[in-house]
């Protein structure tokens, strides 16, 4: 399940990334429902998605 989590916070690596139309819509309105910054909220999908990965890559074939 995806919590919030401050500890993002300090981020100090600046990129550039591109999103479509919608999914910056859809990003934007889930960190202001949520009273985080859209950065934060990045940041923790991708940490997220890199852990749900992992957890997917250790789970046995069937």
């Amino acid at each position: 399940m995806f919590e919030i989590d401050r500890q993002y916070a300090n981020a100090n690596v600046p990129r550039t990334i591109r999103f479509t139309e919608k999914l910056f819509e859809d990003l934007s309105s889930a960190a202001e429902e949520t009273g985080i910054s859209f950065n934060m909220l990045v940041l923790q999908c991708c940490r997220y998605a890199l852990d749900q990965r992992k957890q997917n890559d250790e789970e046995p074939s069937k």
